[in-house]
């Protein structure tokens, strides 16, 4: 009376398939960056700095070498393919849970709304989400970490405590299409110097750190006039805090997008910065900028002038207006000209939110 067991070959059972794959790989990653982000929050909190170990010359080029951009453009693709009705709940809250994503604070809460991973990342806000703070003249364009701020000095920045990189080369050099006020400043000074338009005024620096659960858009810091864009293609490392203490001038070496203009008090710019997975950049006024583009080539920039081909007045924006968009976290660096008396309201480390003060005068 025994019944006959029927068994299925061993190389069914065991066959991988590509969906398998990716919510291993998604899994194991996730993972491996919820046990990295605990180890330095411990590390914060018990008050010990992590010793800066800057990267060799041939660790840098390896890492270089990596087909970042290309891999960034095959994630955008995947992000843009649209996800069955069943199958979004768990894919989302497992990106939830890995970063930390406050859902409550969403347009559309209801995960089943979201197609793809791509709207998932690029979600609006409630209005009354992101209050913008009237008293302070600037205010941070995004949710994010606070890596460092500052008075820019001797032409360096720093992208955390420690590591610096050249002022001239994360905006690049002069040129005569640019509208920043260069004529102004006597010849044969300091690149800083020639940013500088007004006698007794310093140059300021602030990097915000946006990581992948944080909110994804930017938005204008303060009451400005942008007049000029600069794309440098580069790599598409990645930027998370650990990265940035090892690799030196690591901005520098990565795509971004460089707007500059003026406020009330002189020099102003805000430079969206690409990183690994974050192959486009979009800025909401500007449709001639296509950034992780095959046909630009690292080492390369493209300039465009707003005052030239747009209008005379340049893009006029008002602080807590929509700027822009990554499609993953990333970073954003302000570089400013203010007078001596200005102050950041500000540490090192904290975590900030679109719409609160970085500073005033």
């Amino acid at each position: 009376d025994r019944k006959k067991l029927h068994t299925a070959p061993v190389g069914q059972v065991f066959r991988l398939r590509p969906f398998h794959v990716l919510v291993a790989t998604g899994g194991g990653y996730a993972g491996y960056r919820k046990y990295e982000d605990y180890k330095l929050e411990q590390l914060e909190k018990r008050g010990i700095e992590v010793p800066v170990k800057l990267a060799s010359e041939w660790e840098v080029a390896l890492y270089k070498s990596v087909p970042t951009r290309l891999l960034s453009r095959a994630w955008g693709r995947l992000n843009q393919v649209e996800l069955p009705t069943w199958l979004r709940k768990p894919v989302y809250s497992l990106y939830i849970w890995t970063f930390g994503v406050n859902m409550k604070e969403a347009a559309v809460e209801d995960l089943h709304h979201y197609r793809n991973l791509s709207e998932f990342f690029r979600r609006k806000l409630k209005p009354q989400a992101r209050p913008v703070c009237c008293l302070h003249s600037v205010i941070s364009p995004s949710d994010g970490k606070i890596l460092n701020f500052g008075q820019v000095k001797n032409c360096e920045v720093e992208q955390v405590k420690g590591v610096t990189y050249s002022l001239e080369s994360f905006l690049g050099p002069r040129t005569s299409t640019e509208e920043l006020h260069f004529s102004q400043a006597p010849p044969g000074n300091s690149f800083q110097q020639q940013l500088v338009t007004k006698e007794g005024n310093e140059l300021y620096h602030c990097v915000i750190y946006l990581a992948p659960g944080d909110y994804h858009c930017f938005h204008s810091p303060t009451d400005w006039r942008v007049s000029h864009r600069r794309h440098f293609p580069g790599s598409l490392m990645s930027v998370n805090p650990g990265v940035a203490r090892w690799i030196k001038e690591l901005f520098c070496h990565n795509e971004r997008v460089v707007l500059t203009g003026d406020w009330k008090h002189g020099f102003f710019s805000l430079t969206a910065v690409g990183a690994t997975n974050v192959g486009s950049i979009r800025i909401y006024f500007d449709q001639d900028l296509h950034t992780n583009s095959p046909r630009y080539s690292k080492g390369s920039y493209n300039d465009f002038s707003f005052i030239s081909n747009n209008n005379k007045e340049g893009i006029p924006m008002r602080k807590g207006e929509h700027l822009g968009e990554f499609n993953l976290g990333s970073t954003i660096v302000l570089i400013f000209e203010a007078p001596k008396d200005f102050k950041f309201h500000l540490k090192a480390g904290q975590k900030i939110r679109f719409g609160e003060a970085l500073g005033s005068l």
